[in-house]
């Protein structure tokens, strides 16, 4: 039990990484943590990642604050339309089977791994225009409803659909979407509640070493190139994705775990190096101007 603890706190760093870096993430990583490390019965492992992830987001938006990296408008109004629906979706909870709720989970990993992976596309002449107001509502409520039901914080969705939507800046999608996120997870959690109980002394842990994560993540926002992060993370919320809907299969079914672990990690490492290679690309070939000149001037001296 020691042991596992001892495991399942020090991965508990990677969540507050993942919000301190992306603006999401958090809840993408605390259920298949606290179910398959922890090995916590669905809905409290739901339960204590809304815990988790709204005490980090709170903690990781006050350096994007201070920053002004917050839209305070559009995050308090998505928040409050995704308080509505995480409340109604952790209530609902009670009612749908463990076995569905995971599967539901997985599926909101493979759709957030979509997205990330297809990207963002930057509206520079559109970053000054009110979002507006009816569909930051139906957004926040469908959004939230997620957030409530499967304990998917929304981040990988509230991002983009503050950059898409609205035009905001990347930092400034991201500071509103923690803010955001950590309405919602208060307000599922709040629905969890009337049905189930949280371990104190777990969710303590869980949430100390994903605040320092936060704290981490956020040192490190800008220094990590974003499309590098952004398809790493991506092809492995993938892989979890499917690892976490193939544990809902029969028994039979199911293949050894040494497998899972192995594809997870080549995929991850595959798409980190493929985007490095990538990025190398693209640096333009700038040492070329100099030395033709020195050429120049050189053949113009002779």
């Amino acid at each position: 039990m020691t042991g596992g603890l001892a495991l399942t706190v020090a991965l508990a760093v990677l969540i507050g990484v993942s919000l301190g870096l992306l603006g999401g993430g958090g809840s993408i990583l605390a259920v298949p943590l606290l179910v398959y490390v922890a090995d916590l019965p669905a809905r409290e492992a739901i339960a204590t990642s809304l815990l988790v992830v709204g005490v980090t987001s709170v903690v990781g938006a006050l350096p994007h604050a201070r920053a002004g990296r917050v839209r305070w408008r559009t995050g308090l109004l998505f928040g409050a339309a995704g308080m509505a629906g995480a409340y109604a979706g952790g209530r609902l909870a009670a009612y749908v089977p463990a076995a569905v709720l995971l599967a539901g989970f997985a599926v909101m990993m493979l759709a957030t791994a979509t997205a990330m992976l297809r990207g963002r596309r930057a509206g520079p002449g559109r970053q000054r225009r009110e979002l507006p107001m009816a569909r930051v509502l139906l957004d926040g409520v469908l959004v939230g409803l997620v957030t409530g039901l499967v304990g998917a914080g929304g981040g990988f969705l509230v991002v983009p659909a503050l950059a898409l939507l609205g035009g905001l800046p990347m930092p400034v999608a991201v500071g509103t979407s923690l803010v955001v996120i950590a309405m919602k997870s208060f307000a599922g959690l709040a629905g969890y509640l009337s049905t189930v109980d949280i371990d104190p002394g777990l969710a303590t842990a869980v949430t100390a070493a994903a605040v320092v994560g936060s704290l981490a993540g956020g040192r490190l926002a800008g220094r990590v190139p974003e499309a590098v992060l952004r398809a790493a993370f991506g092809w492995f919320v993938a892989a979890m994705g499917v690892f976490v809907l193939a544990q809902q299969l029969p028994e039979q079914l199911r293949t050894a775990p040494l497998p899972w672990t192995v594809a997870t990690a080549t995929v991850v490492v595959a798409v980190a190096v493929a985007g490095v290679r990538r990025r190398r690309q693209r640096v333009p070939p700038r040492p070329v101007s100099s030395d033709s000149n020195t050429t120049g001037h050189r053949q113009g001296s002779m």
